[in-house]
């Protein structure tokens, strides 16, 4: 081991605060008190490393310093990448510098002329939230966060990639917060204060964790900071200023149940600062001998306020070295090389130290490969990245796509966990690239994957696309289903007077049409009718009608001489509650029309016993045919046809319209009579303003939204008004009683007994669906209707029992299936790799509303199937594309543009680039004016050259696709500059 102290690092005699190395070595950043500011100095490290250019007057020791913190520095950080560098200190800020390029020296400002900044690095935000002292930054492992913690008790998660954008206050502490430190692994960060106490909290939902007070209790006095650190293999936290039986130590808790079993001893005073060596190492083979099997070990340098210095390996009971007397003051922060070997410490006597050691003392720093071995075998997936052997091996051909490669690490998974995944073998790809199709590609891919067997000798393979780590428990803040609270779109569609409660009869007619059928010889397979299940309780998602809807048909056997069929005696319906029972449509009757012809109908009714679990109102019609061949007359195959029950008219009912101001609507049926006239009243409230109309006819439902009232009545009438109480147009006649209303916006839904269904916008007055049937979602199954609403943009929406949730497309005319709680698709597809943490919060809108917690449930089914990597790659795919297209449907900007993006992230980590290529050249467009061109430049209103934008970022962190990027780049530039 040699020590170094370069006097000529200092500030001016003041105090050095703290000390980092910037990831490439190159330099290294101190921050401090300055004349009479805050100081942050960025210094050359080659004069450190090497004498001759200590010696050397042509290399410059000092390359910029920065004077703008108003008060002393606490703490300097470097981002992961090397890009920025974080400083916080007394004047309640932090500071985010970047190097300025293409800016020449400068004079460092009221110095001499000899002073110079050989680089420039200018502030490119200041992060204002704290209202004390900042003590500590600390980037998260991916740079997707900044952590910052002050003497106001509170800790503050910073957006890195969208600054100054707060993604949470931790708050907990009761004293001031002297240190943080992120879990290597991305699950957690910890923090220590000086209310004694360590708090380990999670980055998945930023909930506490652990607090752990033990070792703290005995504590007396304070320190200036309390610099705690993380192993580099995620398993021990080694905490500052903890006490063992009166004497200063730092505790060793293991991430294994928190145990605070073990402590470094030794220091006469607090212990001020801890720092993990980034290196695994393991023992040094002796020259000629055999190698053994030996297990790796991880370095830790403490500090303390007794001046000294020391390195411990966890392999040995005793440290490597204690350095007594290292400075004239308390350590206040330690910082290593990349390389594991170089140790540079500061003191608040403002000199530092540097240690460089060898690898006979520290031994043999595992390779990548076995460090992925090791957080393979304790997290179940590798977690490394080696971004510089990576860039070192593949050419960049385009600046913009070494910008992006070098904000790389930060677009990983929020929650930290480093992939080796398809990104990370980005010069594996492009070796293999030419001359190989892209199925050989994904070969090859495969046959990089790891695989292990557990105890049980079943195999488990980690796919390359590495995701967010495992947590054990699953949140289900990714995709939650959207809730329905006042003021929301889809409370505007709230029917109170709607019930689910499906206990009572559901009347459902079943209508036996008899054809004409010669070569008929088998009578029909008789299909299930009713079940108990029809008669439970449905449950309702709130403001969302609950429709209980059956199909079935009632075995009917051949009739010898057109005898007509029992019918089952009926209960009159009755409600408790007021309810709303939408119910589908009636089958065509047309389909024989012309084999009716000349019939007589003939309508007999028997009584019979009803069945148990159901009550049936069943209408029998027996058609006998008037055959000129005197054939005998015969009953063939049962068509059924269903109907809606319509809700039970009240005297008096009153329901919550949740606009921008809860709005009331009160109903009172037959207030008066009036020339043999019953006259209901309607009324309106909403904050404090009223207005009430009255109707010549019993009102069953009233509904509103933030601009309209729609009210339907017994005689089959719709009246729809304004929310002042002018009425838009004449009472509408329905074909059908109306089993259901809804209203969004200027948009009005019916669905009728007769299982019709019909949009109308009465702004403009016309018509977007007219009538529609359900019979083709609801023929062949066993189904009720459990859901149906009415988007912001008029698109009507029905969910199913059975999982399947449709939309009617106005313009293709089609019912068409958006989501399917019980599609494989949903329960392989996961593609959490390729979320950020934006899109960790999921997206609002009505695809999110139909699929709800699904999501959630289908991801955490896939970590626990074995599907093998090739397979759930290609239903993932399928699935985002069911996901883009959806939303499409649904004319849900917001949510195509999430699903978009995350769609694009996935095709680039996956190296599906002929479908990347058609999603570019989509958004592109064309570039040259045609007259032919039928491509629209927007989707939903979102220009589609603005979602390219976007675009290119995502595919700039694949080195393979730096060809592409480079053309759709290009060519964005010209349409720009045209």
């Amino acid at each position: 081991m040699k020590l170094l102290k370069p006097s000529w690092v200092n500030h001016n005699g003041k105090p050095i605060f703290s000390v980092d190395i910037h990831p490439d070595g190159t330099k290294f950043a101190t921050g401090g008190q300055g004349e009479d500011s805050g100081k942050v100095v960025i210094w050359n490290m080659a004069p450190v490393l090497r004498e001759e250019d200590e010696k050397n007057e042509n290399i410059p020791k000092l390359l910029c310093q920065m004077d703008n913190h108003l008060a002393c520095v606490n703490c300097v950080r470097w981002s992961n990448n090397g890009l920025y560098l974080a400083s916080g200190g007394d004047d309640k800020l932090v500071m985010v510098w970047k190097r300025a390029a293409f800016i020449g020296p400068s004079t460092v400002f009221g110095s001499s002329s000899k002073l110079a900044n050989v680089e420039q690095w200018r502030c490119v935000m200041i992060l204002r939230n704290h209202t004390g002292d900042v003590m500590d930054v600390a980037w998260s492992p991916h740079d997707v966060w900044l952590a910052s913690c002050s003497v106001d008790n509170t800790i503050v998660i910073w957006n890195a990639r969208k600054f100054p954008e707060i993604v949470m206050t931790l708050k907990g502490h009761t004293g001031l917060v002297k240190g943080l430190t992120w879990d290597p692994v991305g699950k957690y960060i910890a923090s220590q204060a000086d209310d004694h106490s360590l708090k380990v909290w999670r980055t998945m939902d930023w909930q506490m964790e652990t607090n752990i007070t033990k070792p703290f209790s005995e504590c007396g006095g304070t320190t200036h900071v309390l610099r705690l650190s993380w192993s580099p293999d995620g398993q021990y936290l080694v905490s500052a200023h903890a006490m063992n039986n009166s004497g200063p130590t730092a505790q060793i808790i293991e991430r294994d149940g928190w145990k605070t079993n073990m402590d470094f001893v030794g220091h006469r005073k607090a212990v001020t600062v801890v720092k993990f060596n980034p290196k695994i190492f393991k023992k040094k083979q002796k020259n000629g001998s055999t190698p053994k099997p030996s297990c790796p070990y991880c370095c830790c340098a403490v500090g303390s306020k007794d001046r000294s210095l020391s390195v411990w390996l966890t392999s040995l009971k005793r440290p490597l070295v204690v350095i007594h007397d290292l400075f004239d003051k308390s350590i206040m922060d330690i910082t290593w090389t990349l390389n594991g070997l170089g140790l540079l410490v500061c003191s608040m006597d403002g000199t530092v130290a540097f240690l460089d050691f060898s690898q006979d003392e520290l031994g043999d720093p595992l390779n990548e490969e076995e460090k992925n071995a090791i957080h393979q075998n304790i997290y179940g997936k590798s977690l490394a990245i080696t971004m510089e052997s990576h860039l070192s091996s593949t050419i960049i051909e385009n600046p913009e796509m070494l910008k992006y490669q070098q904000e790389r690490q930060g677009n990983q998974n929020p929650n930290g966990a480093q992939g080796s995944g398809p990104e990370n073998q980005t010069p594996k790809l492009t070796n293999v690239l030419n001359g190989e199709s892209l199925e050989d590609i994904r070969k090859n891919l495969l046959k990089k994957q790891v695989e292990t067997r557990t105890a049980d000798g079943r195999r488990r393979i980690t796919p390359l696309c590495i995701a967010q780590l495992d947590t054990g428990d699953f949140s289900p803040a990714l995709f939650n289903s959207v809730p329905i609270l006042p003021g929301s779109s889809a409370s505007t569609q709230l029917t109170p007077q709607i019930s689910s409660d499906s206990s009572t009869a559901n009347s459902l007619v079943y209508m036996y049409v008899t054809s004409y059928f010669p070569a008929l010889s088998q009578p029909m397979e008789p299909m299930k009718a009713l079940d108990s299940r029809f008669t439970e309780r449905s449950k309702a998602t709130p403001g969302v009608t609950s429709v209980p809807l059956t199909i079935g048909i009632t075995p009917l056997d051949r009739v010898k001489d057109s005898s007509s069929v029992k019918e089952p005696k009926v209960k009159d319906e009755t409600s408790s509650d007021s309810e709303d029972k939408i119910m589908a449509k009636p089958l065509s009757m047309a389909k024989r029309k012309g084999e009716m012809e000349g019939a007589e109908v003939v309508e007999k009714r028997k009584k019979g016993r009803p069945r148990k679990d159901s009550f049936i109102r069943t209408h029998v019609m027996s058609v006998r045919i008037k055959d000129k061949t005197k054939e005998p007359s015969r009953l063939i195959t049962p068509v059924a046809v269903l109907k809606l029950p319509t809700p039970s008219i009240q005297k008096s009912f009153s329901t919550q319209v949740s606009t921008d101001a809860i709005a009331y609507l009160e109903v009172e049926n037959e207030v008066s009579v009036v020339s043999g006239a019953r006259l209901s009243q309607l009324k309106w409230s909403r904050d404090g303003r009223e207005w009430d109309t009255l109707l010549t006819s019993r009102i069953t439902i009233a509904t509103g939204s933030s601009d309209i009232v729609a009210v339907a009545c017994e005689d089959r009438t719709l009246s729809v008004f304004t929310t002042c109480g002018r009425r838009l147009i004449p009472s509408i006649m329905l074909p059908a009683p109306l089993a259901a209303l809804h209203c969004s916006g200027h948009f009005v839904m019916v669905l009728m007994a007769s299982a019709t269904l019909s949009v109308w916008d009465v702004q403009k007055q016309t018509a977007l669906v007219k009538n529609e049937s359900l019979n083709p979602i609801l023929s062949g199954t066993d189904a009720t209707v459990s859901q149906s609403f009415l988007t912001q943009q008029g698109v009507a929406v029905v969910s199913l029992s059975n999982g399947k949730t449709y939309c009617f497309n106005s313009s293709l005319e089609t019912w068409n299936l958006i989501a399917d709680k019980q599609d494989s698709l949903v329960q392989c597809a996961d593609f959490r790799n390729c979320l950020t943490s934006q899109d960790a919060l999921g997206s609002m809108g009505p695809l999110a509303l139909t699929q709800g917690r699904n999501l959630s449930a289908g991801r955490l089914a896939s970590r626990l199937s074995s599907t093998p990597h090739h397979l759930q790659q290609g239903m993932t795919l399928a699935f985002l594309e069911n996901q883009l297209s959806s939303a499409l449907m649904l004319l849900s900007a917001s949510e195509y543009r999430h699903w978009l993006l995350i769609y694009a992230r996935f095709l680039v980590n996956e190296g599906y680039e002929m479908r990347l290529r058609e999603l570019c050249q989509d958004l592109l467009g064309p570039v040259h004016k045609s007259s032919s061109s039928s491509w629209e430049p927007t989707v939903l209103g979102l220009r589609k050259r603005d979602l390219l934008t976007e675009v290119l970022p995502v595919i700039g962190q694949n080195l393979r696709f730096q060809r592409l990027f480079t053309e759709y780049q290009d060519q964005l530039e010209l349409l720009r500059l045209k």
